[in-house]
């Protein structure tokens, strides 16, 4: 998945960025949001979720599977890998505080799994 390059301006021009305090604030939410979706079980965390739990959690749209699939057969990621990309989809989500995991929730995770991978 190619991500575009970014003018210079953009990337010079002293934007402001979140502060800590304000990411700090989104992450205590999305905590908040997976301890509520878990309930008593427990799987606190979107990355402790059993398979079953992917499943209920995370269904995906048609585009958000072709995604997946382009990934698995470009990549070739592995099972582990998949269920992997699929936690941190949810977690993307639960930070921009979407009930449903997004095709852009899911392309994000699958290049954070791309850069991972070049980087080891």
């Amino acid at each position: 998945m190619e991500v575009p390059s970014l003018p210079y301006r953009e990337l010079a021009g002293g934007g402001r960025a979140e502060t800590s305090v304000v990411v700090r604030q989104r992450v205590q939410k999305a905590r908040e949001i997976q301890r509520s979706r878990f309930g008593g079980n427990a799987t606190r965390l979107n990355a402790r979720m059993t398979g079953r739990q992917l499943r209920e959690f995370c269904p995906l749209g048609e585009e958000s599977q072709k995604l997946l699939e382009m990934a698995v057969d470009r990549l070739g990621l592995s099972a582990r890998a998949y269920t992997r990309v699929l936690k941190v989809a949810r977690t993307i989500a639960d930070l921009e505080g979407e009930t449903n995991v997004q095709p852009q929730h899911v392309g994000e995770a699958i290049q954070y799994r791309a850069l991972d991978r070049s980087i080891v």
